[in-house]
């Protein structure tokens, strides 16, 4: 990987991921909470529907978080906790549960980890979806 510069995820790129899952998410009709993280795990932008499960905005930090601390998409590493999987026990630098339920997604930039989405509130492959279809947004 090359010394080059790569622009970082700006509060402008973050409310276009937010409103992009949350566009997708209406369309199926799916009332969802979004938060976005840079790569340094600081909060860039968050969005809570009050008609979602008041658990949700919760559920889509801990996805971001999840994420960008093992930078795969959340929906990759289902199988890795179940009893006797790879990260069943795995314990995370911020005291918080990781939690592996599809709708988390690392964000690049030429290749680069620039930072996270989380998106809670539907289905989990919903979930991952609403969040995949934002990343492709600023990627």
């Amino acid at each position: 990987m090359s010394n080059t510069a790569v622009a970082p995820l700006t509060t402008q790129d973050a409310e276009v991921l937010v409103t992009t899952a949350r566009r997708a998410a209406e369309a199926a009709g799916v009332m969802v909470s979004v938060t976005v993280l840079d790569a340094g795990g600081h909060l860039l932008a968050f969005r809570r529907d009050d008609r979602a499960v008041l658990i949700s905005g919760e559920t889509s930090t801990r996805k971001a978080y999840t994420a960008l601390q093992l930078d795969a998409p959340t929906a990759d590493l289902v199988d890795a906790v179940q009893p006797g999987g790879l990260f069943h026990t795995l314990p995370t630098a911020l005291d918080r549960p990781l939690l592996f339920i599809a709708g988390g997604v690392p964000v690049r930039r030429d290749g680069r980890l620039i930072g996270a989405i989380g998106v809670g509130g539907g289905a989990p492959e919903q979930d991952h979806g609403f969040a995949t279809a934002a990343v492709e947004t600023v990627a």
